[in-house]
């Protein structure tokens, strides 16, 4: 998922921008030193063309150091972002302070594309040939005159989300890795079915569409395979073979109908998202449903697939995935060997999708003042890389805590030896009204007991009048969505929003772990979705968010079974994927419910139908109701840590 953004800064933890562009003149300066000073230091070999098993060859570029007399432990990179050391438009190299870095520190530092990008041969396929490409990949750098034997792996979103599953592989070079924001690599494990990012509660998660407008690219430029690596780089400094794509309104595009033509529609390249491709492992993407077996015969790893690596997780409250990512960070803690097991760490940052080394002295994420969420991601990450690849006894697992995680409210760093916290505890909140929960200014509550009758609260949705996105735990979307927390009350003003609240808190607390919100709902329609934000509401009104869910009715269920539709007037119970966060709700402060029907688009809209959704033009209007009685106990169980 996925900024596009040159791949040598991903190696200290994260998305790194800098304080404004200089002048072309003085960045070309800068970069023509930066080249100069790994000229001094390194054996530069660019545009290696490294054989895959079927023949195809991956574009490489490799930095070691110069002393031959010595093997080195690889620091691999492997992505689909374009890392062309040259920059075409500025005529100057790229910043290149990343290799020089992990080349003065003793490693040889290794880019590759994957297939299908740039330079890289083949067609792309996200769900295909990434698996054993990275394996692939391993095995050649292992093998290299000057390798020690041993990889390590980092990146961020992209750049991570094919570790794991190369890692369940077993191939024993594979030393350590450092995946970061790297939910669009995990399929299933748990409760959560996202198929990498691809989906939320069988409803789909539509900054995919948006990132793969840029992506797939299957009819492309590409260099004769007899091509020399000397005319490789000569003609890198003219071509990267990036594509030249129109910039597009997403707030707008995302809108189209039937979804499945929204690429079409802004005359995006056809690709795996809505074409079934013959390079594909399965039918278009758009088509399949939340267990459909091509997201099995690919690059997603999932809950069946063990991982004997050790390996050291980056995560961010308000990205995109951080439930499937506590999730698989969890289960390989609980399923490796023993001893790989132990050497499982955590850290999860305040920030957006990728944006570790972004934070400051004031960590802004939307509106929020986050407090200095600043760590030392250098310092952690090749400490971790000293000590698995070089074997160095720098006592890191021992000061290095399991799990280091940021408390938002508290706006300080804790930490813990497990996920959740030490000493959590569930604590159940029911919600409540007098029939009329709509809007901020509704008789919605929360409570510590279920009430004795139902005066149920209904609401319209109208599939062509969706609740919009407004902040959130999202990434990838161009305009259409800014992630972080935002105060909700302008949302809060709409009748299709149900609002619930706690009475003022008199004491502070903090949740620390997973949010799970079950609703018993009805509705005319046969199939609609039910959607959840936590809010933390202040004393002055201010409505923060915290996490968010959805759930489509049609697989309530569970996604490995056939859908089944809703009757007009009976009530169901519906279990929402789990929301997670950690915020120490101060005293004074309110828990607060939001329950509606779209949240778009952030999540695709459900037309109603019973249809297929994606090849839809037309949606009916549902009539929804929350039921909350002894009968029916809609609710929400935080986790509560008390110190």
């Amino acid at each position: 998922m996925k900024l596009k953004i040159t791949l040598s800064i991903f190696l200290a933890g994260g998305l790194v921008f800098g304080q404004g562009r200089q002048p072309d003149a003085q960045l070309a300066a800068s970069r023509n030193a930066l080249e100069k000073e790994l000229e001094s230091i390194a054996v530069i070999d660019r545009k290696v063309m490294v054989p895959m098993q079927d023949g195809k060859r991956m574009a490489t570029d490799i930095y070691r150091p110069k002393d031959t007399s010595r093997k080195y432990p690889v620091i691999f990179v492997r992505t689909p972002y374009n890392f062309n050391y040259w920059d075409v438009k500025l005529g100057a190299p790229a910043d290149m302070s990343a290799q020089i870095a992990a080349v003065k520190r003793g490693y040889a530092y290794v880019e590759m594309n994957e297939r299908g990008h740039f330079f890289s041969e083949g067609s792309y396929d996200i769900l295909g040939a990434p698996l054993w490409d990275g394996d692939d990949a391993i095995k050649w750098l292992s093998s290299q005159p000057w390798s020690n034997g041993k990889v390590g792996t980092i990146g961020c979103s992209s750049t991570a989300e094919w570790q794991m599953g190369v890692a369940a592989l077993g191939n024993p070079a594979f030393a350590a890795m450092i995946p970061q924001g790297f939910g669009a690599g995990v399929g299933r494990v748990g409760p959560y079915f996202e198929q990498g990012n691809w989906y939320r509660g069988g409803a789909v998660q539509m900054l995919f569409i948006a990132w793969i407008y840029g992506e797939q690219n299957q009819v492309r430029p590409m260099f004769p395979a007899n091509t020399t690596q000397e005319d490789l780089i000569r003609v890198s400094k003219a071509f990267d073979l990036a594509q030249q794509l129109p910039p597009v309104d997403w707030s707008k595009a995302l809108a189209h109908l039937p979804e499945k033509d929204i690429i079409k529609a802004v005359d995006g390249p056809h690709g795996i998202f809505a074409d079934r491709m013959e390079v594909s492992t399965g039918g278009a993407m758009i088509e399949r449903t939340p267990n459909d077996p091509a997201w099995y015969r690919g690059g997603l790893w999932h809950d069946d697939k063990p991982i004997n690596v050790p390996g050291f997780w980056f995560m961010s409250w308000y990205d995109v995935s951080i439930g499937p990512n506590l999730a698989a960070y969890n289960f390989v803690r609980r399923t490796a060997r023993p001893e790989i097991g132990r050497e499982q760490y955590a850290v999860i940052a305040p920030t957006l999708h990728c944006g570790y080394k972004r934070a400051t002295e004031h960590t802004v994420v939307g509106e929020r003042d986050m407090g200095d969420a600043r760590l030392d991601y250098d310092e952690l990450t090749y400490g971790w890389f000293d000590h698995f690849l070089k074997g160095e006894d720098n006592h890191l697992l021992e000061k290095q805590p399991r799990v280091k995680y940021y408390t938002m409210g508290l706006n300080k760093w804790q930490t813990s030896d497990t996920w959740p916290p030490e000493g959590a505890q569930p604590m159940t909140l029911y919600l409540a009204s007098g029939g009329k929960a709509n809007t901020l200014y509704g008789n919605g509550g929360l409570e510590s007991a279920a009430p004795g009758a139902d005066h149920a609260d209904g609401f319209v949705y109208d599939p062509m009048n969706p609740v919009p996105s407004y902040g959130g735990n999202v990434c990838c979307t161009g305009n259409a969505v800014a992630g972080g927390a935002f105060d909700q009350r302008k949302m809060e003003a709409r009748a299709d929003i149900l609002v619930y609240s706690s009475e003022p808190l008199k004491e502070g607390m903090e949740v620390s772990g997973p949010i799970e919100a079950t609703l018993y709902v009805s509705s005319d329609a046969r199939d609609t979705d039910f959607t959840v934000k936590l809010i933390d509401v202040l004393p002055d009104g201010t409505a923060y968010n915290l996490d968010e869910t959805i759930q489509r009715a049609r697989y309530r269920e569970g996604y490995d079974k056939p859908p089944v539709w809703m009757e007009a007037g009976k009530v169901y119970k519906v279990t929402m994927s789990p929301m997670n966060t950690s915020n120490y709700f101060a005293a004074g402060h309110r828990i607060r419910l939001e329950v509606s029907s779209s949240n778009f688009p952030r999540f695709d809209r459900n037309m109603n139908t019973g249809g297929n959704n994606y090849d839809e033009v037309k949606g009916v209007v549902a009539h929804n109701e929350v039921h909350h009685s002894e009968a029916y106990p809609s609710k929400v169980v935080l986790t509560v840590v008390r110190k």
